[in-house]
């Protein structure tokens, strides 16, 4: 019988109260004298475990505690470590996040259901050549594994499924068949496109978010993006916003749009729940992201097909079936796949071949296969407030992630450093992703993040573009010695004029998919009959039989 000792480790959840997924970040580390009787040893405990799933020993009495098997190199000896969740906050062994306590409801769950997997990896083949076999030893064509849909009568064909598992996974990169402009690949992702020198490649900042336009946050972005403020080829900054569908204001993205800025589409209903994006049917993704791009083409009177962009609420990034829908759609790239924190950051890729990094992020579920469509991938940022003295912490995607950010000066060393990060390597695309209350609940952050705009365009290689801009220039790679002539990013490069009107319909409408609720619908266009959700994103009323 063995006796397990083991050090605690306060875990905080960046966003424990909408289950997302996050790391979890050691805040305090205190030695607690406590030991558990093991029916088993740690190395029986531990076989067959992933080292990032976290479970339950039989004696654990308190809901916040977990562990995990923690390996010392590759050959070393195993052992537990131990994490405690934040008070009021409980563990989710399904959902393997910490989340509000009343929200738990498997505090007498040990671990998560163990699924069979298919037997891949055998001394001698079990099958023959084109097949493989399931976890009870069936035969199957290798075509069906991973399908989405489950053929073995074990359902192993469908629990193995990672880009690195995937029996019918993307192949690794090949430069000799991926090439400029339709296909881009590099075996650790940080290749500059068409090999340019740093010092010869524009370093190219997207400033993006997420979520409503309407009143409490447009005059932020006139803010940020002033007529005067321009990059070094005299037009003017781009931001890209990826727009939910409730509560925006579709006269003010229709403003954006005019001026230049880029629209992405953030879903219809934004839902909370974060298994309905992970997990989500084909159907699902279409309603969401196919109908919140026909309220914006309608309502927002964009006409000209330029709503090409994905970003995935929560980054539950949803495999294989989000991005399936995206090529059926002909939607170009996605922006909801994030690489960890590195020295050197990665250049956006297409996924006709396999990713260049580990499936980061909320929920894993990254797309395995090959899909015609480009990955904006969002590189973590380097929030410590003193690089080269502080401890190593884990990245953030968005900067209102970055929780130990809390002042103005925090922010703007925070800034200038992941700035230099990308600057002084390969000047991969330096994402700025922001949530605009976060912007507005310092005063302070609005000034230092024009004042980091307008200290970046004086040099004569910083650019402030969009998503579409950035594919653009990777399709057409050009030197920063002839990048102001570069025709692709003179469209729509110094926009005046008044708003295509002044005074927006306010529409009451009501939906009977939401039970009858009543909304303001904002736009320059004619109202629609009813408020525009998932089955009826044009708003021309359900015909219910």
């Amino acid at each position: 019988m063995a006796r397990l000792w083991y050090m605690w480790s306060t875990a905080v959840v960046l966003a424990a109260a909408s289950g997302l997924r996050a790391p979890f970040l050691p805040r305090e580390r205190r030695q607690i004298a406590n030991s558990f009787e093991l029916e088993l040893t740690v190395e029986e405990l531990c076989k067959n475990k992933a080292a990032n799933e976290f479970f339950r020993l039989p004696d654990t009495k308190d809901c916040r505690d977990v562990f995990r098997c923690d390996r010392s190199g590759r050959v070393g000896p195993i052992r537990l470590a131990a994490i405690r969740c934040p008070t009021q906050l409980a563990f989710d062994v399904d959902r393997q996040v910490c989340d509000w306590k009343a929200r738990v409801k498997n505090c007498d769950k040990l671990e998560k259901p163990a699924k069979v997997k298919p037997l891949f990896n055998t001394d001698e083949p079990l099958c023959p050549q084109g097949q493989l076999a399931c976890g009870d030893g069936v035969c199957l064509p290798q075509a069906l594994f991973c399908d989405g849909n489950f053929d073995c009568d074990d359902d192993s064909d469908e629990n193995a499924c990672s880009v690195d598992e995937d029996p019918n996974r993307a192949p690794v990169c090949d430069n000799k068949q991926c090439v400029l402009p339709d296909c881009f690949c590099s075996s650790d992702g940080t290749r500059i496109p068409g090999n340019l020198n740093p010092d010869q490649t524009p370093q190219m900042i997207t400033i993006t978010f997420s979520g409503a336009v309407n009143v409490d946050n447009v005059d932020l972005y006139q803010d940020i993006f002033k007529d005067d403020r321009k990059n070094p080829n005299g037009c003017q900054t781009k931001g890209t916003f990826f727009v939910s569908h409730r509560y925006t204001n579709y006269s003010a993205v229709q403003e954006l749009h005019r001026k230049g800025h880029e629209i992405g589409v953030f879903s219809i209903s934004n839902r909370e729940s974060p298994d309905y994006w992970t997990h989500g049917t084909y159907d699902d993704w279409l309603t969401e992201m196919a109908g919140a791009r026909l309220i914006l083409e309608r309502y927002a009177n964009i006409s000209d097909n330029s709503i090409i962009g994905i970003r995935a609420p929560y980054l539950r990034v949803g495999g294989n079936t989000q991005f399936e829908m995206m090529t059926d759609q002909l939607f170009i790239y996605d922006s909801s796949i994030t690489a960890p924190l590195s020295s050197v950051p990665l250049w956006p890729y297409t996924l006709y071949f396999r990713m260049p990094h580990k499936c980061h992020g909320n929920a894993q579920n990254c797309p395995s296969r090959s899909h015609p469509v480009w990955e904006m991938v969002m590189n973590e940022l380097d929030r410590r407030d003193d690089p080269e003295f502080d401890e190593t912490l884990p990245g953030c995607h968005f900067v209102s992630s970055c929780t130990n950010i809390r002042t103005g000066e925090q922010f703007q060393h925070f800034l200038e450093h992941n700035f230099q990060r990308h600057y002084r390597t390969n000047r991969a695309p330096l994402g700025l992703h922001f949530h605009a209350a976060w912007l507005e609940s310092n005063k302070d952050y609005k000034k230092i993040l024009t004042k980091f705009i307008d200290e970046k365009t004086s040099q004569n290689d910083v650019y402030f573009v969009t998503m579409l801009q950035v594919i653009q220039w990777m399709q057409t790679p050009t030197e920063v010695t002839a990048i102001r002539d570069f025709q692709e990013w003179k469209e729509k490069c110094d926009v005046k004029g008044l708003p295509y009107c002044s005074l927006p319909n306010t529409c009451n409408v009501k939906s009977r998919e939401l039970r009858g609720e009543s909304f303001n619908l904002f736009t320059c266009m004619d109202c629609p009959r009813e408020y525009p959700w998932l089955l009826d994103p044009t708003g021309d009323g359900l015909d219910l039989v």
